[in-house]
């Protein structure tokens, strides 16, 4: 799946060679067995990262954006509600320039995908995305990698 506006649709070049490495590591390594951590496929212009987490209530979770890196957030294992809009209109609440992470206040505007196993989302820098809520009424664990893809 790949979702964007028409306004940054044609900016990126979503199949460059970053982008083609980062999906067959996916297809050559199989999360569900490897430890949790960062994996280096091309320095720090693409790798992985294998997370292990319950899902929380949308409620507790916030909207975020990246400037440097596009994420490809792949789900191994498990269900998860995963939230996407425009930046555009958010306002920001935290700012981590070393980890390449904005938060942003509370919105009610935006689309929701339920990601399963062996779904995908691609977001670029322009995209406010939240991601580990609960798809459901309870918690579930979830198995993901984050792939980062620098710009």
């Amino acid at each position: 799946m790949f979702a964007s506006n028409l306004k940054i649709a044609e900016k990126y070049d979503y199949l460059n060679d970053r982008f083609r490495k980062a999906y067959q590591w996916l297809r050559e390594n199989d999360p569900t067995k490897m430890e949790c951590g960062k994996y280096q496929i091309e320095g720090d212009d693409v790798y992985a990262m294998v997370q292990s987490y319950d899902t929380q209530p949308q409620e507790n979770r916030r909207f975020e954006t990246h400037e440097r890196y596009f994420d490809i957030q792949y789900v191994a294992e498990g269900i998860e509600k995963f939230g996407v809009r425009p930046m555009e209109g958010l306002n920001e609440a935290e700012r981590i320039p070393e980890n390449d992470l904005i938060f942003y206040e509370k919105t009610d505007t935006a689309g929701w995908l339920i990601l399963g196993p062996g779904d995908l989302v691609v977001v670029a820098p322009e995209d406010a995305h939240c991601p580990q809520c609960m798809a459901g009424d309870s918690p579930c664990r979830i198995r993901k990698v984050v792939l980062k893809v620098r710009v």
